[in-house]
């Protein structure tokens, strides 16, 4: 397979011509090197035109009239793709012309049969050069944003070497859906609230109150967050876990001075760098609960989640069990846990 991609990206950087003479080229021998179905024949008949080349669709105007556009790859319930082949003389010129292109796919998305349905997915391609994928997963059509993130929604050539990035590819033409955010969430945020379900059970039989055990996990969660969205090193959090699996008789210690750190600002020895301070009030009480190795390990398992998949109402019995009664008043007088973890 190696050999395969190698072969792919060397063929591919060299192309030059126009997206007209290499596109369909280029997607056929993509959806090849993915192990993907073939584009079928056009037909014509647009109930039968589900995955085609040159899908047509119907333009109705103001003034009562018509015209014809060609989506360059149509994969019903999947995407809308838009080709270009594009000269890169200047960053803002590049830039504007995959703008242009992203605009004409969302027309295109837009002017589908309302019994299709918009696709959750528009992709823009740079012949032989990247990829961009905006997604919509409400299939409304009304806005495609960068998938995953701004950061991250372009896949270029050379990114095929990737597992991640090929598998990304192939579910956008076989499970769309399954990228849904909110479905990972939801499937996420119920494997971590098992976990600490089965922590909270064992501390509050060792002896802990409910708000001790609340409070305690809830520092733990956003912990993890603050780690993910790089407030403090990424995976910081969650290496210090591995090394107090090996001696959970430091966890109490270790954990209380980051804690600490995280309230007032300034340097952690456990992390071994400077942390910004945290004034959210999560961390002015840093009271540790002392852990076995097993629950450690717990811990170190919700760490490996994917944090920007987890929903944040998944500190909401939590918090409402943890927070003194003075400090739900101070939040209004309709208490929710989203609003809370959301102004955290």
């Amino acid at each position: 397979m190696s050999d395969q991609i190698e072969a792919f990206i060397t063929r591919w950087k060299a192309a030059g011509g126009s997206e007209r003479a290499n596109y369909q080229l280029f997607l056929t021998e993509l959806a090849a090197l993915l192990d993907l179905p073939q584009p079928d024949p056009a037909s014509g008949d647009l109930r039968n035109d589900a995955y085609v080349f040159e899908r047509q669709v119907r333009f109705r105007h103001g003034d009562g009239s018509e015209s014809i556009g060609r989506i360059d790859l149509y994969r019903r319930g999947c995407f809308v793709l838009e080709a270009k082949r594009i000269r890169q003389t200047a960053i803002k010129g590049f830039d504007d012309a995959l703008l242009r292109a992203r605009s004409q796919a969302e027309n295109y998305a837009r002017a589908l049969p309302a019994d299709e349905g918009r696709p959750p997915f528009l992709l823009v391609v740079d012949v032989g050069h990247v990829i961009r994928l905006f997604s919509d997963f409400t299939r409304s059509g009304a806005t495609y944003t960068p998938f995953p993130d701004p950061r991250s929604y372009e896949i270029k050539l050379d990114q095929l070497r990737d597992d991640g990035q090929r598998h990304r590819l192939r579910q956008i033409w076989l499970d769309p859906m399954g990228l849904d955010p909110s479905r990972q969430a939801a499937k996420v945020t119920r494997e971590i609230a098992g976990r600490l379900a089965e922590i909270a059970v064992q501390l509050e039989g060792a002896g802990h109150t409910a708000e001790q055990v609340a409070g305690f996990l809830s520092r733990c969660l956003f912990t993890f967050f603050a780690e993910d969205v790089e407030l403090i090193p990424r995976r910081s959090f969650a290496t210090l876990l591995d090394s107090l699996i090996k001696d959970p008789s430091l966890f109490v210690p270790m954990v209380q001075e980051l804690w600490k750190a995280m309230d007032q600002g300034g340097v952690s020895v456990a992390l071994k760098s400077t942390l910004p301070k945290f004034n959210g009030k999560l961390f002015k009480e840093s009271e540790v609960l002392p852990l076995k190795r097993a629950q450690i390990e717990l811990l170190r398992k919700a760490a490996n989640a994917n944090w920007q998949y987890v929903e944040p109402a998944i500190f909401g019995t939590l918090l409402e069990r943890a927070l003194d009664p003075r400090e739900r008043h101070a939040l209004g007088a309709h208490y929710t846990p989203r609003a809370y973890v959301e102004r955290l």
